[in-house]
């Protein structure tokens, strides 16, 4: 196992979309009215996902627009601290940098409210983009967030037309908020107005059933989300792990046994990219003797662990 890791191949992956500050709770479990202190973290899907490949030893880029404010500037002091390349940033002298404040429930579930109306990442326009660094990956990653108004929207699809006729696999995290959404169904119809395009997708059980309307416990209800383009499907299941789908499994199980490694060590931290777990990090948990339980429980799969696995699926998929 540890010399599948031992060096991973240089090649791009470039995040696409939104990155802001999240206000959590001191307290876990407290909510937002019942908190007297938060903690300040950087996060936001596609960002979090660029620090947990330059963590794990990858290339990544971000794509995305700040506000010109002291929280813009550090969020990107953030990614070139962790390596990330952040080239395709551009800041908006007009618009603030998105905030969130997280609540943590005491079952371990987040809820969010959010402050962007409209914040700088929204206004991100199609002549923003740095199409070269798109053009020059190997994966280009992306939420449905950057999907629900404009200009980003068109952005977002530019970049998607791109790097797809570049040949670049295209990976995609709904990442469904539905306070961001005019309505449920703007959400259902946005997400999956671009579900065909995508080679790699990462969905929770929530979010099939968000999506579907079915029973996400159900594989034929899973199995409807899948398309002829589709290499890979990951559902997770919260504290059950996630089930996969793909036409090759080839390493794809020891892949996922690294990404629930990477997973199980996030969530016993606060803040998205601070509790980023390095390769020897997820490696040394595997060894340890917690490595039973891990096998059993597959521990509590998140959505940075799920990303890792694809990027580990194309990476070090058999030749």
């Amino acid at each position: 196992m540890a010399n599948s890791f031992a060096s991973l191949n240089p090649q791009l992956i470039v995040s696409f979309g939104e990155m802001l500050i999240d206000f959590v709770p001191d307290v876990a479990g407290a909510s937002l009215a019942e908190s007297s202190a938060f903690l300040k973290a950087p996060g936001g899907a596609p960002a979090n996902v660029a620090c947990a490949i330059k963590k794990l030893g990858g290339n990544s880029a971000f794509i995305g627009k700040f506000g010109d404010d002291e929280f813009g500037h550090m969020l990107v002091d953030v990614l070139k601290k962790h390596g990330v390349n952040t080239d395709g940033i551009c800041f908006d002298p007009h618009a603030r940098t998105a905030l969130a404040f997280v609540t943590l429930k005491r079952n371990g579930e987040r809820e969010f409210t959010f402050y962007r109306n409209p914040s700088a990442d929204m206004l991100l326009k199609e002549s923003d983009l740095k199409i070269s660094m798109i053009k020059q990956a190997k994966i280009f990653h992306y939420g449905s967030i950057s999907l629900i108004s404009e200009p980003c929207r068109s952005a977002h699809m530019a970049a998607m037309k791109a790097a797809g006729e570049a040949g670049v696999f295209l990976s995609y995290d709904p990442n469904v908020r539905l306070p961001l959404w005019p309505s449920p169904q703007a959400a259902r119809d946005g997400i999956l107005s671009i579900w065909n395009y995508a080679d790699f997708i990462k969905v929770s059980d929530d979010e099939v059933a968000f999506l579907t309307q079915g029973d996400p416990g159900r594989e034929d209800v899973v199995l409807s989300l899948w398309h002829q383009n589709l290499k890979l499907l990951i559902v997770t299941d919260g504290e059950k792990g996630c089930r996969y789908f793909t036409k090759d499994e080839g390493r794809l199980r020891e892949a996922l046994l690294f990404a629930n490694a990477c997973g199980a060590i996030c969530v016993t931290k606060k803040g998205a990219i601070p509790a980023l777990p390095t390769r020897s990090d997820a490696l040394g948990l595997i060894k340890s003797k917690a490595m039973p339980l891990l096998t059993k429980t597959c521990m509590l799969f998140s959505s940075l662990a799920a990303l890792v696995s694809i990027l580990v699926f194309l990476l070090y998929k058999p030749k």
